[in-house]
């Protein structure tokens, strides 16, 4: 059966390729520039990235151009797709949206650009959800259905070793990430609303991760669950988290464990740690 509905993302959605290019997403890559190299995120190792932020070397992030999505769709509509979901990240942290209803406004079959209010992997899961309906032949408004139903019941959790990096990034005021340094206050964040607000803090990282941990269980309820942990520098950590997510949930359909988006990283900061749950 030809797919109706073609599925467009961004980079800064952490699916892993091999599920991507199983369900035919097509993802439309976020700027990233390091000191004066200026790259595709794809291009920025996770190393690089992390050492020139300890550095002190100016790092930025863009959107991308609507160029990027304009060929991107150009090619999914010469594919035969009749109708493409494009689905980013929120629009309070980026004008990728921006860029998006641009080149959406060229293209001659409906494009649905839609703003998750999410990033990383709370952008990610629900994207998947939506190419799995696509996959299976549903209407536009089949799919759209399917992805307000993920968007809404998402929940998007970041843990960050230290708050310097948002505040770097215009994230949050100097005198909040100052306090967080000089107490050793780790922060628990969480998308609201479209933007970053603190949900909680504890004293050093273990406790604030196990509050994390505690919160998203809460958030899950008692049905099936896919559940993704994504982490910038801090593999081992992101690993125990999962496992501590599976074993204090009953229901858990899909497990996802990857590094963030390099943009995300150069946000977050070394040591970061996302948690994603999103009630099926």
């Amino acid at each position: 059966m030809r797919q109706r509905v073609a599925i467009v993302t961004d980079s800064t959605a952490s699916i892993p390729l091999d599920i991507a290019e199983q369900l035919g997403i097509s993802i439309v890559q976020l700027e990233l520039a390091v000191g004066d190299e200026h790259n595709d995120e794809r291009r920025v190792p996770h190393a690089q990235l992390a050492q020139a932020l300890r550095e002190g070397i100016p790092v930025t992030t863009s959107e991308p151009p609507p160029p990027a999505f304009f060929w991107t769709y150009s090619d999914v509509a010469a594919n035969g797709a009749e109708a493409i979901v494009s689905i980013h990240i929120s629009e309070g942290l980026s004008r990728t949206c921006q860029s998006a209803r641009i080149a959406a406004a060229e293209i001659g079959i409906p494009v649905y650009v839609v703003d998750s209010r999410l990033v990383g992997l709370g952008l990610g899961l629900p994207v998947v959800a939506a190419a799995e309906a696509a996959a299976a032949g549903a209407t536009p408004q089949g799919v759209m259905g399917v992805l307000d139903r993920r968007l809404r019941s998402t929940t998007q959790l970041l843990y960050v070793d230290t708050l310097e990096y948002l505040h770097r990034g215009g994230r949050i005021g100097r005198a909040q990430a100052w306090l967080g340094q000089a107490l050793s206050i780790k922060p628990v964040l969480v998308l609201k609303e479209g933007i970053i607000d603190q949900l909680t803090k504890a004293l050093g990282s273990d406790r604030a991760l196990k509050k994390a941990v505690t919160n998203a269980v809460q958030r899950a309820g008692g049905g099936p669950v896919d559940i993704g942990v994504e982490h910038f520098e801090y593999g081992d950590r992101a690993r125990q988290v999962l496992d501590d997510l599976r074993s204090q949930l009953p229901q858990v359909r899909r497990t996802t464990l990857e590094e963030t988006s390099a943009v995300l990283g150069a946000h977050a900061g070394p040591g970061a740690l996302g948690i994603t749950i999103s009630p099926v």
